[in-house]
This record gives C-alpha cells, structure tokens and sequence, in this order.
C-alpha cells in the first residue's frame, strides 16, 4: 500500500492511496480506508466521498456520505477478502476522538507526530486489519480516493482567500501599434504535423520544469504524486527488435520513489492510435512504471474516459490517462488568474505558453466542431424525424457532454473554483446511459440540456440547445424567501436583478401548480405585482431564463452554434447568476427586557 498525496482534480479534491492486492501478505484479510483531521471537525469539508478505481481509472465502486458533524475521523469503506475474492464495503462510521481514537479500536499505536493528519486538510489513514473475511476482484491494483464533494451550504456565504497576484512584464517603449512583443515559443516556420507534436510537447515539458504549480496541476491529472518534476523528450525504449519512442516522460519524486507516465502527444486533427498506446503500455509494464498519458485535442465527456479503447490486459498494473490540450490551457488560465503565483518570471513563461497554445500554428485547440454528424442529426431535429436509435444522433450526444464539460472546465478557470456538468448519479459513470439519455431527450424535445453546478452561486445554471426554435436558453431556479407576502419575496428577488437584461424572463412558481406566472423582467420593474396579483398561494421559489438566438450558422463551429452556447453561458452567469445570493432568514428576537421581567 502506498499513499499518493492530494490533488485537486473535476471531481473535487483529492486523497489517495494504491493498494496492491497481490502484495499484500496473506494474513491481511481486510484494509480499512479512513480519514482524518486533527485541527478541523469533518463538518466543514462538506460531503465526502469514497472512489475506489482499477489502474485505467474506471471507477469500481464509490460511497458518499452523510454530512458528518462533530467527528474528526471517519472509515469510509473495507476492502476484504472472501471465498478468494476481494470485495469493497461501504461503511461511514465516524469518531469523535479523532485518528487516535480510532486506531485505538483497531488495536493500532498511532505516533501523533507521524499520523499523516493535517491542519487544513482531510488525511488518509490506512489500517491493516487481520482476521475476517476473505479474497479478490478483476484488478491488481486499486486506486482509493477520498473525495471533498465541495458541496456548498445554502444560505452560508464565506469570503475565500485571494491568492497573492503577481504582475506580468509590461511593454511600454514601444513605437506604434505594429510593434510585436517577441515571443518565447515561437511560431514561426511551423510546417508538418509532426514538428507541430514536437514544438507543443517541448513547450509543454519546458514550461512545466519552470513553473511547478504548473506542473504539479497537469501530474495530478495523471495520479502523480506531489513532488519534484522532471521532463524529457523522446526517451528510446527497446522494445523487441525494434525501438519504442514516446514523445515524452514525466517523473516524479515522492519518498525515495519515482513516478513515471510515457507521454503519447497528438495536436491538430491528429488522432491517438491503439496499437501506439499499447506499445507504450507494454513497455511501461516492463520498466514497472506507473501511467501512459495520452495528450490530443479529444476533449473527454467525463473525467476518466479514454477518446481511444485498449485491450484490457494491458491495463495490468499500468494505467491509461488522456487529457486533452484543452484542459491544459485551463489548467494555465487557472493558475494565472487565481493560483499563488509568486515569480513574476514565473508567471509570465506560463502566460507566454498560453499565448504559444492559443495560436492557430500551435495545433492545439480548445472546443471548436460538433463533429461531423451534426448538421445531418440538427436537420432530423427539425424536420422531426429523429428517432432514439439514431446513431449519428449517439455521436451527437457523446460531443454535447464533451461541450459540456468543456463549459465547466471554462468556467473553473475563470472563477477559480471547481464547476461541474452535473449528472444524474446513476448516468456520471456510465458513458452509455448517458448518451442513451440525451438522444432520448433530444427526439423528445429537440434540445440538448447540461446543468453547470458552481460553488456558492444560489442557483445551478443550465443551458438548453433548442434545434427546433434555433434558441440557447439559460436558466437558474432561486428559493423564495420563507416568510413575507408574494409581493415581498418579489421586492426582493427584484432588488438583485438591478443590473440584469430587461429580456430576462421571470417565472415564479406557487405552491398551486395552476398559479404560475411569467413576465419579462422589464415589465416586472414596471409593476412588480404582475407576477402575482391574483396569486393566493405561497411563492415558492423563482425561475430565471435568458432566451437567445443559436449562430446563424447550420455547422457545429466555434463561429455558430458553440460560440453561441459559450457566450450564452458566460452572459447569463455575469448577469444573472452571479449577482443572486440566497435567502437567509433572519435571526430569532430575543425578548424585550419589559418582557423578560414580567
């Protein structure tokens, strides 16, 4: 068992250890995952969840739990063998007395100064356990994660800590508007496409050996240790009678051990390869390394799927990652906007890389097509012939959730905190369900949805492509207050909106079904009792919606239809979303003191 340290990933912030089954003695019949915190009760880490994944990623199994309260230790599951299989076991139980306490209970002597508990954060702490049960699963290796959901409490607001800002270089001397600051990764003379991979992939590596934030942030996405990094180009490995070479390695150093991921790199429209993969896999397996990261333009629906499948058996204590060039440039704006950049030179090579990466020449592209089904499956949405087995349309589907989370991803970078696509539980690890369910939505409705979870905002904000009115429509729904008239939970949702188009529609929902009512918000500012005179029922919340025209455009481009869902979004979050803070009611009164005496 090996503890891999913390990183922040889309699915929170992460703990994690690697369990070896097959090395583990024979006596060991049970390891029990826990968590703890010496400073902190587990209250204020929200809800926390446990992820158990074999060596490609694919979740095996997960746990969430309830909210804990005044406890500052908690087992979260067992993996335990029985009848010669090793089986996962969700728990939840919690102590109050914290690692000590509950190691005591296992009959574990704990060195407090050596527990692997932190101040400020959640730690892991792994317990051995014999007698119990007994053995196996279809992996070798498990990769456990205890996962901080980040699920913020409603009503709560908290200032977050600024990150100290440094400033870039500034050009003033220069002589008119032709004058171009030099570049530090030049784009000069770029030609075929593979001096494109290598001219990309010798930034990337350069620029993550200068700015380690940088490169912690992109290892940690391959399930990188914290530690020092070092990169290299186009490593030659033996492999047969011939030579495999990667276009890069990253290694890691944590505790006397090195991590190592071989880097398949693909920029333009070029695309990742089976056999290429299962090269590198092959020789990773032999040099016992941990990861090969693929790195193109593929930009996965979810965290942890693969834009290529390989034979399984390969996966046998190595892992397949894939990150795409889009979440790079993220991973860079992030730092740049809101990371603790300290080095002012740091923070300018890491600004010329975006600059580098967002240049046409580079070959890496953020979210750009909707591929090459989507003007026949939008004419089939309009004509109203598409049906739920369409494939095209299941191609469609899988583009939108990539868009989707390309969305989130944006925003994440943008904020400076961690947004979500939000899913049903029972879709987020099931790529086909999910693309099932959005073609099933899209014959139903002829649109596409997506829900966009933010940290704090009031309200989730959810964006629908409607093929059929060639509408993008954002939403967010917003509590009403809980006490006042109709007329006052109005006033006051009015009062937030001061700055929000007049084209806003409002919609307030009443406990009556049949009493919902809708205005623009112009009208609204006119009159506000036009949402509810007539009204006699408790308002019960309010719908905010922004209806904007799709790109003139028929293709899936940057230029049509994605500009169109992009600058919706981030209009509607501006505007509206981020203006809106919860109802917080207000504190009980206490008693005058000439009640008090009587």
């Amino acid at each position: 068992m090996r503890y891999l340290g913390s990183s922040s990933t889309d699915e929170g912030k992460l703990e994690r250890v690697s369990i070896h089954l097959t090395s583990l003695p024979s006596d060991v019949e049970k390891v029990v995952i826990a968590g703890s915190s010496d400073a902190h009760t587990l209250d204020g880490f929200g809800k926390l969840a446990l992820q158990v994944r074999d060596q490609s990623g694919s979740v095996l199994g997960e746990f969430v739990t309830a909210d804990a309260t005044s406890e500052r230790a908690l087992v979260f599951g067992e993996v335990y063998r029985r009848n010669g299989a090793w089986k996962l076991r969700a728990v939840g139980q919690g102590w109050e007395s914290g690692l000590a306490g509950l190691a005591q209970d296992f009959g574990v002597d704990v060195d407090n100064s050596d527990s692997g508990a932190s101040v400020d954060d959640v730690a892991v702490a792994e317990v051995a356990v014999s007698p119990a049960q007994a053995a196996t699963s279809t992996s070798e290796v498990l990769d456990v994660s205890i996962v901080d959901v980040e699920t913020p409490k409603r009503g709560v607001r908290t200032k977050k800590p600024v990150a100290k800002k440094v400033a870039l270089p500034q050009f003033t001397l220069a002589g008119g508007e032709g004058w171009q600051t030099a570049r530090l990764f030049s784009v000069s003379g770029v030609g075929s496409g593979e001096e494109q991979e290598k001219r990309a992939t010798s930034a990337l590596i350069a620029t993550m050996q200068a700015v380690r934030p940088f490169a912690r942030a992109i290892c940690s996405r391959a399930g990188a240790p914290a530690g020092p990094f070092e990169g290299y180009l186009e490593v030659p490995f033996v492999k047969g009678e011939g030579k495999v070479i990667p276009d890069g390695v990253f290694r890691v150093s944590r505790a006397g051990h090195v991590w190592t991921a071989l880097l398949e790199v693909k920029t333009g429209t070029g695309k990742l390869h089976r056999d290429q993969l299962e090269n590198y896999l092959d020789v990773a397996r032999r040099h016992k390394y941990e990861v090969v990261l693929s790195l193109s333009n593929d930009i996965p629906a979810s965290a942890g799927e693969l834009p290529v499948q390989v034979n399984k058996t390969k996966l046998n204590k190595v892992s397949l990652r894939h990150i795409s060039w889009s979440e790079v440039i993220h991973e860079a704006r992030m730092l740049l906007s809101h990371g603790d950049l300290a080095d002012s030179m740091q923070a300018w090579i890491l600004s010329e890389f975006v600059r580098y990466l967002t240049h046409p020449k580079s070959g890496a592209t953020e979210f750009v097509d909707m591929g090459r089904h989507w003007v026949a499956v939008r004419d089939s949405v309009t004509a109203g012939t598409l049906r739920a087995s369409d494939v095209k349309a299941m191609s469609v589907a899988n583009t939108w959730a990539s868009l989707s989370r390309h969305l989130a991803l944006r925003m994440t970078a943008d904020l400076g905190v961690t947004v979500k696509h939000h899913l049903p539980r029972k879709l987020s690890g099931d790529p086909q369900a999910r693309n099932e369910y959005i073609v099933e939505q899209l014959a139903a409705s002829g649109a596409l949805s997506a829900t966009m979870r933010i940290p704090d905002a009031a309200g989730d904000l959810m964006v629908e492509a409607d093929l059929r009115t060639n509408k993008i429509k954002c939403s967010t729904t917003i509590d009403a207050p809980t006490d006042g008239t109709a007329l006052r939970r109005a006033s006051w949702l009015l009062k937030q909106l001061k700055t929000a188009p007049a084209d806003i529609l409002v919609e307030a929902v009443f406990a009556d079904a049949s009493e919902v009512s809708c205005e623009n918000l112009a009208t609204v500012r006119a009159d506000t009792k036009s949402l509810t005179v007539g009204r006699v029922s408790e308002l019960e919340r309010f719908t905010l919606t922004s209806p904007t025209r799709m790109g003139s455009k028929r293709s899936g481009s940057a230029a049509g239809f994605i500009g169109s869902v992009t600058d919706g979004v981030d209009a509607f979050y501006r505007d509206v979303v981020q203006p809106l803070k919860p109802w917080v009611p207000s504190a009980p009164e206490a008693a005058s003191a000439e009640a008090a005496d009587v």
